[in-house]
C-alpha cells in the first residue's frame, strides 16, 4: 500500500463509530426482542418460539457466509490468509450496514419518508444482513487477489447502497418473489462484481506469469471444506425467511436440486476431460442451490426441482471449463473465482425459471390462500400470469442496477490504493511466508523456475 493511502486505513475505525451512532439513533428492538413488552406468558412463549424457529437457520446462513464463502476462496495458493481474513472482516461490516440501508430504502420506496420510523432489530433482520453480506462476498470473488482492503471497504459500501435500493424496488414496487435470492443476492452480486472487475488491473491479472491466480493441491483441498459447508447448508439459505407452510417445500426442493447439480457438474467434467476438474467440483456442484432459489417455494414436484438443478450443474460446469477462458481472451474479463459461472448464469436461469413458475402457480396451487400467501399482489387482483412478467421486470431491474452500480463503484474504487503485487498475502498480512518467493510485480518477466527458494518461518 502506498503511503499516500495510509490515511484511508482509519476509515474502518471511523465507519464503525458512525455505524454505532446510527444504530443508537435509528434502530430499536422489535416486539419480542425488547424485554419490556414480553411481560405476559403468551408473549414470552411467542418470543421463545420465534428464537427456536429462526435462530437455527440464522446460524446455518451465518456458517455459509463466514465458513462456506471464506474457505471456498482459499483455493489461491499464495492468497489464502487474505481470502478468508478479508471475507471475515468485510462480512461482519456488511451485515451491519445492510440492516441500516435496507431499512432506509424500504421506507423511501414505500413512501414513508415524511414519517420516519426506527428500524426494528430482530433475528429476521440479522438474516437479511447476512444476505447482503452474501452479495458482497460474491462480488469479492470476482476481484479476489486484485483489490486492497481500502478498495474492498469502499466497494462494499457502494454495493450495499445499490443492493438495498434494488431489493426495495423489486419487493415493494414489483412484488417479486425471490425466496432463495437467485436475483437479489446471486445475480446482483455476480454482475456488480464482474462489471467492477474490469477496473481492477484485469490486464495484469491475465498476464500473471507466475500462475499465482491458481490453486495447488493443498489450497484446493482446504477450499473443499468451504464447498461442503455451502452444499450442506444451502437449504437453510433458501428457506430462512419462508413461512411455516413454505419452508419444508423449500428445503426439499433445494436438497433435490443441489444434489442433482453435483451429479451433472461432475458428469460434464468427466465427459469433457475424462477426469474430474477440481474447479468444477469446488463450484459448479453448488449451482443447483443458486438456480432453484427463486422458484424453491413454487416448484411442487421433486422431479422438476431435480431437473432445475441438473440443468444448473451443466451450465455452470460448461462455464468453468469453456466460457471463462473465452471471455478472458475476447473481452479481457478476469473473474478470479468464476462467479459468473456459479452465481451469474445460474442466477439468471433461476430468475427466468422463477418467472415461469410464478405464471403457472394457479395451475400448481389450487388453494387460493396458498397463492395469496406466496404472492401478496395476487390477493390484490394481480393474476399469476401478470406476476410472471413482474418477476422478469425484477430481473431487468436487478441487472441494470448491478451493472450500472458496479461500473460506477468499480471506477471510483480503482482510483484508491491499488496493489503493487497481485494474489499475494504479503501485500495484506504480516509474517506471510511461502515455499517460494512469489512477490514479483505482475509486469516482471520472471521464469518461475528461476525464483529463489526461501525457508518458511
Amino acid at each position: 500500500m502506498k503511503d499516500s493511502h495510509k490515511a484511508f486505513e482509519y476509515l474502518y475505525l471511523i465507519s464503525q463509530v458512525i455505524i454505532i451512532i446510527l444504530y443508537m439513533a435509528c434502530t430499536e428492538y422489535a416486539e419480542g426482542v425488547d424485554g419490556a413488552v414480553t411481560t405476559t406468558a403468551d408473549q414470552r412463549e411467542a418470543a421463545q418460539q420465534t428464537v427456536l424457529k429462526l435462530y437455527p437457520v440464522f446460524q446455518d446462513v451465518h456458517v455459509m457466509i463466514f465458513i462456506g464463502f471464506g474457505f471456498l476462496m482459499v483455493f489461491l495458493k499464495t492468497h489464502s490468509w487474505t481470502s478468508v481474513g478479508y471475507n471475515f472482516l468485510i462480512a461482519a461490516y456488511v451485515l451491519q450496514i445492510t440492516i441500516l440501508m435496507n431499512g432506509f430504502w424500504h421506507q423511501v420506496v414505500e413512501g414513508d419518508a415524511k414519517d420516519w420510523r426506527k428500524i426494528e432489530l430482530n433475528i429476521e433482520e440479522l438474516i437479511k444482513g447476512d444476505f447482503g453480506a452474501g452479495a458482497v462476498l460474491i462480488t469479492f470473488g470476482a476481484i479476489l487477489g486484485k483489490c486492497s482492503l481500502v478498495q474492498l471497504w469502499m466497494l462494499a459500501t457502494f454495493e450495499i447502497f445499490f443492493y438495498s435500493l434494488n431489493e426495495s424496488i423489486c419487493v415493494v414496487e414489483f412484488g417479486a418473489v425471490d425466496m432463495g435470492g437467485s436475483m437479489y443476492v446471486h445475480t446482483f452480486g455476480a454482475y456488480f462484481g464482474l462489471t467492477a472487475a474490469f477496473f481492477f488491473q484485469s490486464k495484469k491479472a491475465i498476464e500473471d506469469k507466475q500462475n499465482r491466480c491458481e490453486g495447488d493441491y493443498n489450497s484446493q483441498l482446504i477450499a473443499m471444506v468451504g464447498t461442503l459447508f455451502l452444499w450442506m447448508f444451502w437449504p437453510s439459505f433458501n428457506g430462512a425467511l419462508a413461512t411455516e407452510a413454505q419452508q419444508q417445500r423449500v428445503i426439499v426442493n433445494t436438497v433435490l436440486s443441489i444434489s442433482a447439480s453435483c451429479i451433472t457438474a461432475c458428469g460434464i467434467s468427466r465427459v469433457m476431460l475424462q477426469r474430474l476438474d477440481m474447479e468444477v467440483v469446488l463450484n459448479a456442484t453448488l449451482a443447483g442451490g443458486v438456480t432453484v432459489g427463486s422458484s424453491s417455494d413454487l416448484v411442487v414436484t421433486g422431479g422438476v426441482a431435480m431437473a432445475i438443478g441438473a440443468l444448473a450443474g451443466i451450465v455452470s460446469a460448461f462455464g468453468f471449463l469453456k466460457l471463462s477462458g473465452f471471455l478472458k481472451e475476447k473481452i479481457g474479463l478476469h473473474d478470479t473465482c468464476g462467479v459468473h459461472n456459479l452465481h451469474g448464469m445460474p442466477g439468471i436461469l433461476g430468475a427466468v425459471i422463477g418467472a415461469i413458475s410464478a405464471s403457472l402457480a394457479d395451475t400448481a396451487f389450487d388453494n387460493e390462500e396458498t397463492l395469496n400467501e406466496t404472492f401478496e399482489k395476487v390477493g390484490e387482483g394481480r393474476t399469476t400470469s401478470e406476476q410472471g412478467w413482474f418477476q422478469m421486470a425484477a430481473l431487468g431491474c436487478t441487472l441494470a442496477l448491478a451493472i450500472g452500480g458496479g461500473a460506477i463503484s468499480g471506477f471510483i474504487c480503482s482510483k484508491f490504493g491499488n496493489l503493487e503485487f497481485l494474489f499475494d498475502d504479503k501485500e495484506h498480512f504480516c509474517h506471510a511466508e511461502y515455499d517460494q518467493v512469489v512477490s514479483v510485480s505482475a509486469n516482471d518477466d520472471i521464469n518461475p523456475t528461476e525464483m529463489q527458494m526461501v525457508p518458511v518461518t
